[in-house]
């Protein structure tokens, strides 16, 4: 494990995304780097109007090395092409860019990051978001809008408004994999409408 503090001295002067991606793989702010299989950038559109953030990699997407890519991605594809949102045109990122977890026999089990690991990578965000220059951020998840807004914050006070912040206006919202955990349930159809009516909301900065 590392004695840095966070992220700082592996993030270049460059708000080139590239440049920023191929640096990241060599990040050693904090300790999550050494069990994950890679770290997970943003992806997307380089000036997109709209970034999603969300908290951290899952699974699959520290296996293929890109964010949203499992089933609360398809959670979120669904989503946002229901909020009138081209994913394609989007950036997608997360507050922590390596994947935390406990380790059960094969199985890998998600633990959320904690907030010295969310402060640790807060800088590759905020080099993302100045790089991107959207019109608009989505915070995806209670982490992500800690991450997003520099507070602790309840997703059951945010959503459902445009939040006029200093540098830009950010829409929170509950992470797809809450949504993806009420599938075959009661409530699911709730949740993801819930979901996409906070999209919507950025919808109109696409």
């Amino acid at each position: 494990m590392t004695d840095a503090a966070d992220a700082t001295p592996w993030v270049p002067d460059s708000r080139d995304l590239g440049d920023l991606e191929s640096a990241a793989h060599e990040c050693r702010g904090c300790e999550l780097w050494e069990p994950a299989t890679q770290v997970v950038f943003g992806s997307g559109g380089t000036s997109a109007a709209v970034v999603l953030v969300g908290e951290q990699p899952g699974d699959q997407e520290d296996r293929q090395g890109a964010p949203f890519v499992g089933p609360a991605g398809r959670v979120l594809d669904e989503a946002l092409a229901e909020a009138g949102i081209d994913r394609s045109a989007a950036y997608l990122t997360n507050a922590v860019k390596h994947f935390r977890f406990t380790a059960r026999g094969k199985r890998r089990i998600h633990q959320k990051p904690d907030v010295r690991h969310v402060t640790a990578c807060h800088p590759w965000l905020g080099a993302e978001l100045e790089a991107v220059g959207p019109r608009v951020v989505v915070a995806l998840g209670a982490t992500a809008a800690r991450a997003v807004l520099g507070r602790t914050a309840k997703i059951g006070e945010l959503r459902g408004q445009v939040l006029e912040e200093p540098d830009r206006p950010v829409v929170v919202t509950t992470h797809p994999s809450a949504v993806l955990r009420l599938r075959g349930r009661d409530g699911y159809d709730e949740a993801f409408a819930g979901l996409v009516a906070d999209l919507r909301l950025a919808a109109p900065y696409a």
